[in-house]
């Protein structure tokens, strides 16, 4: 080509991205770019869920970062802000599949603190609603897809930030009114002192028992919140079911000792959970993934509170297993504990994804589609390839692997605080792995 030529020829457009009001060029940071080789491990496949295609299986599980506005009455509380989009953001643009924004609470007095997300605010221009949708399509625009975690603490309500307790010298403070707290209006499925929970020693504010038209309500503003999610762009919903929060505590005998139809059998005490699922499916697309977060087990087994209770426990989870795909529930993603100062977990770094497992397997075997989420303790690039290694393969690959025992736990992994240690972990990952993925495009001379 002459000179002249190179002088007059086109020059490669330089695409933005959708749905933002700045430019920043549309990647695809994180995805496998010969994802269909046999070669490419399974972490770095695409995951289909319903119409939602995830490009990886390396997930951002929800973590509360306690930086919203505290101030009640002010229009900002609860919105998510820069920050919010500066640290999930960051997650996306350095190649995670999912984004999962932290517990969200559909009710002001289900926040954990006064600094808490929440979408309970009516339309789409409150500041809850404009706050979350600017997360969402910082996300997009990097070619992840975003989820939120909708959640009621319950009884665990109305504490300080953990920095604040730190400084006190305790594991957790109460929240009263003069920080925004809202210690006369704690609730939970069964109430008074007896429910209290304690936690390094220190106990939270006594809750007092939801009515039955109240639980009613709360699951109405399961279904409220969900919808404003979808409005806003969000790809995944999924509901907090574990860690001794709302529903985990409705879940479980120990903290639910109620008469009314929402107690006593066990059918009764996921009447809650099930009610949501059912009322937020009832809401969004038919195509829009739903997850469900569980506690398997509460690790009270032996415990004396157990012993004359009952407890939650991992074949009690196995029993909720038959309800999922009723229910509209399409991945179970698979945590421990939280319910009970007298849990002892088994401190094998692996004591999670072998619940994973095992949930994983009894799914399998009734032959239902429900997907599963390991979480805990993966940091190793390694040990999270294996977990979910041949979770991809076809019905005769998967009868092999059954045989032989190496069948994968778990069908996507969810990592935290490991993300917060090492923002860069996917890449590396695909490095360690010789996988060649789509670097984020204005950090595209960093990873040449």
């Amino acid at each position: 080509m002459a000179s002249s030529d190179l002088a007059t020829a086109p020059s490669p457009a330089n695409i933005g991205a959708e749905g933002i009001p700045y430019f920043t060029p549309a990647s695809n940071p994180g995805a496998a770019v010969d994802a269909d080789s046999k070669d490419t491990p399974t972490l770095f496949r695409p995951l289909k869920i319903r119409d939602v295609t995830l490009k990886n299986r390396v997930f951002v599980a929800p973590m509360c970062m306690y930086s919203t506005v505290s101030d009640p009455f002010s229009p900002f509380v609860g919105a998510l802000t820069d920050f919010h989009i500066s640290h999930l953001g960051h997650l996306a643009l350095k190649g995670a599949g999912l984004v999962i924004i932290e517990a969200t609470a559909v009710q002001p007095n289900g926040r954990i603190s006064p600094n808490d997300s929440g979408l309970w605010q009516e339309g789409t221009d409150s500041e809850q609603f404009k706050g979350l949708k600017r997360v969402v399509d910082f996300i997009h625009s990097q070619g992840g897809k975003a989820g939120i975690q909708l959640a009621h603490a319950g009884r665990k309500a109305s504490t300080v930030a953990p920095w604040l307790a730190s400084a006190k010298g305790v594991r957790s403070l109460k929240a009263d009114k003069s920080v925004g707290g809202w210690p006369e209006n704690v609730v939970a499925p069964s109430g008074g002192e007896e429910y209290v929970w304690v936690e390094g020693g220190v106990s939270y504010w006594a809750p007092r028992e939801l009515s039955t038209e109240e639980v009613e309500e709360v699951v109405r503003a399961f279904a409220k919140s969900a919808e404003l999610a979808v409005k806003a762009g969000v790809d995944v919903i999924e509901i907090h079911g574990a860690h001794g929060y709302l529903v985990n505590q409705f879940l479980s005998p120990i903290t639910n000792q109620r008469t009314d139809k929402y107690g006593g059998s066990f059918e009764n005490r996921i009447r809650f959970l099930t009610e949501i699922a059912t009322a937020i499916r009832g809401v969004v697309p038919e195509g829009l993934p739903l997850f469900l977060r569980i506690s398997a087990t509460e690790w009270l087994e032996g415990q004396p509170i157990a012993e004359e209770r009952g407890t939650w426990d991992i074949n009690a989870s196995i029993e909720l297993l038959k309800y999922l795909p009723e229910i509209g529930v399409d991945f179970l993603d698979v945590s421990s504990g939280g319910n009970h100062k007298d849990q002892k977990f088994h401190t094998f770094t692996d004591y999670q994804i072998k619940l994973a497992g095992q949930l994983r397997k009894e799914i399998k075997a009734a032959g239902a589609k429900t997907l599963v989420g390991a979480v805990g303790l993966i940091t190793q690039a390694e040990a999270a390839s294996e977990i979910v290694q041949g979770a991809d393969a076809d019905e005769a690959h998967r009868a092999e692997s059954m045989l032989s025992g190496s069948e994968p736990k778990a069908d996507a992994v969810l990592m935290a605080r490991q993300f917060l240690r090492e923002p860069d972990w996917v890449v590396n990952a695909a490095r360690k792995f010789g996988v060649k993925v789509t670097p984020p495009i204005q950090f595209g001379r960093a990873y040449q």
